[in-house]
């Protein structure tokens, strides 16, 4: 075997798309940086399916392990997810410890992490991850020899050691579960004082942390590197004399986000799919920009989010030739993108303008009877509605009174409920 490096090792990157996808590995690099990892050397080329031992070809095998003997790394990349059989076989063959993309990405969300509720929530993200490697690690005694002498612990141990995984992953669970009750209370409160929330979402390193800070003063933590923040903060801002918002700054977005980091985070991904806005930042001058609103859309779309309100916030005017702040409607006249520069301030005041105009949307009040099968709709319009009655009938139904944004009378109609139209 081979010694587990520290951190700031030389890095071999391996990147390969398929015949019909094409992507950059610059992102590969970014995150290697943010990680504390020194790239050497990167390995690309085209394969339609990935080879099921080692998930690159013999030949690129024989390529990578050159490059990693001439550079003297002492770990190599991935680009892609490996099976935990490819990790180990790689390992084997090239004699360093092998990380993929989902192991990278988790090593930076622990570096990040400073909150409670972040350290839980990217704790139970690598359990989840590792639950499924745990055989890597135990080798020598995954199977039980016959013989006198040659009993050992065997699958004892590896059923020892998911016992205590599966254990570690309930208490954290129930740890969050409790951050999640609290959150509940926040955002409850928030709707019965009638304040809306605008939630900043948007790839990761596209500058929400900076636009959060610019405009509510905060001090939140801000670089020119990916997964700069981790941790949810809310603060309020004074839109005009008659409108304060609670503006929500979450985790940055990434192309193919590992599903385990998405299960963790949901709790606070929550904050984004009940807010009443959202600011979708981008990176004016990134040069796939097309492809970063995409995968910021379909995120949106795993967690629920993509009914929610949105306006797209183009930020970085200040390193374009020729830009300048400006609003931009659709066709029925609402504001549907900003330029503006956070850096400099420039365009911020039309970024109010258009957090007014998008939340001066008309409310609703309905009143309608709920059956006992319906109470997942009335805990959620718990959350999203001003509840002005709730009186529970013998049969275990309710008779309700609400206000709500019209926006979301679809949950209403969802449930093939219209309700009676009750004059504010």
């Amino acid at each position: 075997m081979f010694d587990r490096p520290g951190s700031g090792e030389k890095a071999v990157l391996v990147h390969l798309t398929s015949q019909s996808v094409s992507e950059d590995w610059s992102e590969l690099q970014e995150l290697a940086i943010s990680a504390g990892a020194r790239p050497v050397a990167v390995i690309t080329g085209k394969r339609q399916k990935p080879d099921p031992r080692f998930y690159l070809g013999k030949g690129k095998l024989e390529e990578l392990s050159e490059a990693v003997m001439a550079h003297g790394a002492e770990l190599v990349l991935f680009d892609h997810m490996l099976t935990p059989s490819q990790e180990r076989n790689l390992e084997k063959a090239l004699s360093v410890r092998v990380v993929d993309r989902t192991g990278l990405i988790l090593d930076i969300f622990a570096q990040r992490a400073h909150s409670f509720e972040g350290k839980l929530q990217v704790e139970l993200a690598q359990l989840r991850h590792l639950s499924t490697r745990l055989v890597r690690g135990w080798t020598h005694l995954e199977r039980q020899k016959g013989g006198i002498g040659l009993r050992g612990p065997g699958e004892t141990q590896l059923e020892t050691d998911k016992r205590l995984l599966a254990s570690r992953i309930r208490l954290i669970q129930k740890r969050l579960e409790k951050v999640a009750q609290q959150r509940n209370q926040g955002r409850n409160a928030r709707r019965q004082a009638e304040v809306p929330v605008v939630g900043l979402v948007g790839y990761t390193n596209a500058g929400k942390s900076t636009l959060f800070n610019a405009l509510t003063h905060a001090n939140v933590y801000a670089a020119d590197q990916l997964f700069a923040t981790l941790d949810p903060t809310l603060r309020r801002r004074a839109i005009t004399s008659s409108l304060t918002v609670i503006l929500a700054d979450t985790v940055g977005f990434i192309r193919h986000l590992p599903h385990e980091l998405v299960a963790a985070f949901r709790s606070t991904l929550r904050e984004v799919c009940d807010a009443d806005l959202l600011l979708h930042v981008i990176d004016a001058s990134d040069d796939r920009i097309e492809e970063t609103i995409a995968q910021v859309e379909d995120v949106l779309a795993q967690i629920g989010a993509e009914r929610v309100p949105q306006i797209q916030v183009f930020n970085k005017v200040d390193l374009l030739e020729n830009a300048s702040p400006r609003l931009e409607r659709g066709e029925q006249g609402q504001v549907v993108r900003i330029w503006l520069s956070a850096v400099t301030g420039d365009g911020l005041d039309l970024l109010d303008r258009a957090i007014e105009e998008s939340l001066s949307g008309e409310k609703i009040r309905r009143r309608f009877h709920l059956d006992s099968a319906a109470a997942g709709l009335r805990a959620r319009l718990f959350e999203v509605a001003l509840v002005l009655k709730d009186e529970a009938d013998e049969l275990g139904g309710w008779d309700m009174e609400i206000e709500m944004p019209e926006k979301d009378e679809w949950l209403l109609r969802d449930y093939g409920l219209s309700g009676e139209n009750v004059k504010r």
